[in-house]
């Protein structure tokens, strides 16, 4: 009785997990639990993890942080602020880190334009963050967190922005190279710095393939957006094609509009007749009926 934890879960049939509990944390008596059969889940860490992120070199760190007054700087600021992190300890004196993101407790994500600390269901779509559609115009209501940070948090993300005096091992000593180069023409040009005239062909990006007991050799990506000579003239049947349409349909136009205005024409011309023959048969019958008349 004096020690708070124990195990339930080993009278369930099949299977069952022990999984440690405690008796202060959910206010359950050490007799009742045998009665009631609760098969509770583990206890999670109350400890928040930092997910820091450094885009110059490619490498990323999780740190756990014990200690709560360091991350009093983090409290109640929202995504994309930018934050000095000199209160995570010496070696991050002069860094500057920008809020990119966390999880809560339960592992809902934070999302973006959300002010609230809690958690709000959404009905989110194809374009929206925290949700991707399994079917073409597919809909869902999702929980996501708020995007104020808060103690609640789990693991929050965090983007270097501005290096400070010491280096980070493990984050920013080492550089991850990267394993593929651009595959747009325009990105190419503005990592190598080339005028519109340059070849772009030439300064690909080449991944090298070695497989034992054959050559040596390289593989390429297809370039994106690349302006060849063929891709012109695709562009001039283009604007030609387009042409002959608009000139097309305006012939069409004009044509109709001509056909029309001469069905109109003969539709007035025979209601004027027909207008012109009732009148002759009425005047006819008012003489007729007058002559009659007049014999009486």
């Amino acid at each position: 009785a004096e020690d708070a934890s124990f195990t339930i879960g080993q009278l369930r049939s099949r299977g069952a997990r022990a999984v440690p509990f405690s008796r202060e944390l959910a206010g359950v008596c050490a007799r009742c639990w045998r009665k009631c059969g609760l098969f509770l889940r583990r206890r999670r860490s109350e400890r928040m993890k930092l997910n820091i992120s450094f885009p110059a070199t490619g490498c990323q760190k999780l740190i756990e942080v014990d200690d709560e007054r360091k991350l009093r700087t983090f409290y109640e600021k929202r995504m994309a602020t930018e934050v000095a992190a000199d209160s995570l300890g010496e070696e991050w004196k002069g860094y500057v880190v920008r809020i990119s993101g966390g999880n809560d407790k339960q592992g809902f994500p934070m999302k973006q334009g959300v002010l609230t600390h809690g958690r709000v269901r959404l009905l989110l779509s194809k374009g929206h963050s925290c949700y991707r559609p399994r079917r073409t115009g597919e809909r869902k209501r999702k929980s996501v967190r708020g995007c104020i940070v808060d103690a609640n948090l789990s693991v929050l993300n965090l983007v270097i922005v501005k290096k400070g005096e010491k280096d980070i091992p493990g984050l920013t000593d080492t550089t991850v190279p990267r394993r593929l180069g651009p595959k747009r023409a325009s990105r190419i040009r503005k990592l190598f710095n080339l005028s519109k005239e340059d070849d772009v062909r030439q300064y690909v990006v080449r991944k090298p393939l070695n497989k034992e007991g054959k050559k040596p050799r390289t593989k390429a990506p297809k370039i994106q957006r690349l302006v060849t000579p063929r891709v012109l003239q695709h562009k001039r049947r283009r604007i030609a094609l387009k042409k002959q349409r608009t000139q097309k349909n305006k012939e069409e136009a004009a044509e109709y509009a001509k056909l029309l205005a001469k069905r109109m024409k003969e539709a007035k011309e025979k209601r004027q007749e027909q207008i012109a023959k009732r009148r002759r048969l009425s005047s006819l019958r008012a003489s007729t009926s007058k002559s009659e008349s007049s014999q009486k």
